[in-house]
């Protein structure tokens, strides 16, 4: 059965994969650097590059035990190669690139992105198997679609005519919805990673508490704004001439209380432009990667939204919404349309903002 090997080192996750053409997962193995990253409340390019550096190895090598193959009996060699960490994506390209030239190998170059979308791809097939017989046309469960990214780093709106295909529509001008998540929960005094922390002390609170801000929610712009609903939840700490909000000392209530009321305003904008990029689109079908994708309030809300409007939705499952290597196998796609990579490509850093 031919299999893929996918790298992935974008940000602060060392993961590896080993995928049939069938979207079979033979081998997944994901090193988190959670630990690393928590006494700064976020991640550190140079600690997680340096982690990757330790870990792509014996990561790729379980990984491959896992699946119980080979390299030589591998049939391409995939690695992310954009957006995320300049010095995490290199890691992951440089393994990527010794192993196709030590194998002959092909090298197929992944956008993270993108990738997140086609883990929606990948569930779908899992719960309804392709027909052998399929028609080319009939060949995909979830394209065309409205793609939507919601992680630590992006969130981006896509029109996506194919897994190869994708239109930006717009996206955040400012922070992630992650991001926010991440900054609001070290203002509350919450570990880093910030979103599990903000959700489950949300179960407790009121989210009509506090009237956050929503930005660009009854504009016609397919874009996104949470730096000033960050500031808001700073001053609802603390105003603009009083103390650090880091030292001001919160009830249980209260801290419960900003949480639910701060993640409400996230999950009505992102849920109020997702319904509003397939309307300005006219495509009934809506898949959501990303690390946020995995908040059940969201999934909630936007479930109920959906259904209300008709849109057909797909949530890629909490395990394939961080980062992983799994979703990699994008790179079959890419392959059959004859995409395979020059060994002198390089990686494309950034966050990629998309929103005007």
């Amino acid at each position: 059965m031919p299999a893929l090997l996918t790298i992935e080192t974008t940000c602060d996750e060392t993961a590896a994969a080993v995928v049939s053409d069938s979207l079979e997962v033979r081998g997944a193995v994901v090193a988190s650097q959670d630990e690393l990253h928590r006494r700064f409340s976020g991640v550190v390019p140079e600690i997680a590059a340096r982690a990757h550096l330790e870990r792509i190895l014996p990561v790729i090598d379980t990984a491959l035990t896992e699946a119980g193959v080979t390299l030589a009996e591998l049939d391409a060699i995939a690695v992310a190669t954009t957006p995320g960490l300049a010095g995490s994506l290199l890691v992951g390209l440089a393994a990527a690139k010794a192993l196709c030239v030590a194998t002959g190998k092909p090298l197929v170059a992944v956008n993270h992105l993108h990738a997140h979308i086609y883990a929606c791809e990948m569930a779908a097939r899992q719960a309804a198997p392709m027909e052998p017989a399929a028609a080319e046309t009939d060949r995909y469960r979830v394209f065309p679609c409205v793609g939507f990214i919601v992680s630590g780093g992006h969130t981006n709106l896509y029109r996506c005519d194919s897994p190869i295909d994708f239109t930006p529509l717009g996206g955040t001008i400012d922070d992630a919805a992650g991001e926010a998540f991440d900054k609001v929960a070290t203002l509350l005094g919450m570990p880093y990673p910030g979103g599990p922390a903000i959700s489950a002390a949300a179960e407790k609170g009121d989210p009509r508490a506090h009237r956050f801000p929503r930005s660009f929610l009854k504009e016609d712009r397919l874009d996104f704004s949470f730096a000033g609903l960050k500031t808001a939840v700073r001053y609802a700490i603390s105003p603009p001439t009083g103390p650090d909000p880091r030292t001001v000392e919160l009830s249980e209530k209260q801290v419960a209380d900003l949480a639910a009321s701060f993640q409400q305003a996230v999950v009505d904008c992102l849920v109020g432009k997702a319904i509003q990029a397939t309307r300005a689109t006219n495509l009934p079908k809506l898949c959501v990667g990303g690390g946020v994708a995995a908040n059940r309030r969201f999934r909630k809300q936007l479930t109920a939204a959906c259904g209300k409007a008709r849109i057909e939705l797909h949530i890629a499952p909490p395990e394939l919404c961080t980062d992983n290597a799994v979703m990699g196998a994008i790179a079959w796609e890419l392959l059959a349309s004859g995409r395979a990579a020059e060994l002198d490509i390089d990686i494309q850093p950034g966050l990629v903002r998309v929103g005007r």
